[in-house]
């Protein structure tokens, strides 16, 4: 028994007409996405960055050479309004991690662009990140690991839906 099955009793014992399957399944879910996240914010604080930051560096590192894009692309990737988005490039730039210039097709735009040294860090925090969920992935038999991606997916794709 974990700590969700005591709340779902607690709920069970409380009002037991209700339908508690549901909150077991995303209580886990929830506590699963808190327990690795703060794993990877460890990994990536080694490499003097934090989640949201690796979040704009992957972004950039992913769109392939040049490594850029514009401010309002990253912004939609990342599902940020552009204040929280410039608040993420400031600190990425002072750190010599990205490099802020006109955008050679639109005179009014900017575009951002991942630095030799950004790349540097973002491939080792990758590595490392992927490192921190593999860890606790693979105590999963490799039968369940492929099921459970299954499983997400189409919860996710129903989540998504109508």
């Amino acid at each position: 028994m974990d700590d969700v099955d005591r709340i779902v009793a607690q709920w069970a014992q409380e009002r037991p007409e209700l339908r508690t399957d549901a909150m077991a399944a995303f209580g886990r879910i929830y506590r699963l996405a808190k327990v690795l996240g703060d794993r990877q914010e460890k990994v990536y604080a080694a490499l003097g960055i934090n989640r949201g930051e690796f979040d704009v560096l992957a972004t950039l590192r992913r769109a392939g050479e040049p490594f850029q894009l514009p401010p309002k692309a990253l912004s939609a990737s990342l599902m940020l309004t552009t204040g929280g988005m410039t608040g993420r490039l400031d600190r990425l730039e002072r750190a010599g991690l990205v490099t802020r210039s006109p955008d050679p097709g639109d005179r009014r735009g900017l575009v951002i662009t991942l630095t030799p040294h950004g790349r540097e860090v973002v491939d080792e925090a990758v590595v490392a990140g992927l490192d921190a969920q593999r860890e606790v992935f693979e105590r999963l038999p490799e039968a369940n690991r492929r099921r459970l991606s299954a499983l997400l997916r189409d919860l996710l794709a129903a989540a998504d839906g109508p």
